[in-house]
């Protein structure tokens, strides 16, 4: 069973920043993508940033593009997330996940980011 631990979240005021990291253990597949999430209350999940095996990256949700960066190696099961420039509506539970050669996909238990302003 794949296991992930996220730290690094809290409370900043608006402006500052913060760093996820995420560590995945006990998979028995190579891990192909690694990604985070967030979620705020009432809502689905919305992928924030991904990076594949290959060391490619996406930010779909488009407020975090150019503000947020997702780094890391899926060959040593680490992904972090820098967030810069944080603004209120970052507010959210994060959640890292895993997706390994098989598709099979893995999540954390999640990790509160709350933005003051």
């Amino acid at each position: 069973q794949v296991q992930l631990v996220e730290s690094g979240g809290g409370l900043v005021q608006a402006g500052g920043s913060l760093r996820l990291s995420c560590v995945a253990s006990g998979s028995v597949f190579p891990i192909d993508e690694m990604a985070w999430y967030r979620q705020v209350s009432g809502n689905g999940r919305d992928l924030v940033g991904l990076i594949t095996r290959s060391g490619d990256t996406s930010y779909p949700v488009s407020s975090a593009k150019g503000r947020f960066t997702i780094s890391g190696d899926t060959a040593k099961n680490t992904v972090f997330l820098q967030m810069n420039s944080l603004k209120p509506e970052d507010t959210a539970v994060y959640y890292c996940q895993t997706v390994d050669s098989t598709r099979f996909a893995s999540w954390g238990r999640g990790i509160q980011v709350t933005v003051s302003s």
